[in-house]
């Protein structure tokens, strides 16, 4: 699957490892050019990640962006998401895919809540 994969704010071992200079939160309008960018490169998915474990998640602006400019694209978007309430922001704000990692390792049954609060927002 043709995927973008634009590392966010922390960043987290994904930053490191792929030695990436993660995009500030505070410059929503870079990931929003490189996702623009990968779209038309070809790749339909945009995958915004603040890395496992990052301190706070992809900013909801910055995922409202990138899906206003790409309607047709799946957006995903992952690390930092350790709530129900913080999941639910991120699908309303155009995430087609919330990505939970550390959570289901470290609380299934809050991995679990979160699953059953982004479904009942996509009904």
């Amino acid at each position: 699957l043709p995927t973008a994969y634009i590392i966010v704010g922390y960043g987290g071992a994904a930053g490191h490892v792929g030695r990436a200079r993660p995009v500030p939160y505070e410059k929503p309008e870079i990931a929003l050019a490189y996702s623009l960018a990968a779209y038309m490169l070809g790749m339909n998915y945009i995958y915004l990640e603040a890395g496992s474990g990052a301190p706070r998640p992809v900013p909801p602006e910055l995922v409202r962006m990138v899906k206003s400019a790409l309607p047709n694209a799946v957006l995903i978007v992952g690390g930092g998401i350790r709530t129900p309430e913080v999941a639910v922001e991120l699908a309303k704000a155009g995430a087609d895919v919330v990505v939970t990692g550390n959570i289901v390792e470290d609380d299934l049954g809050r991995a679990l809540e979160i699953v059953r609060a982004v479904k009942r927002v996509r009904k």
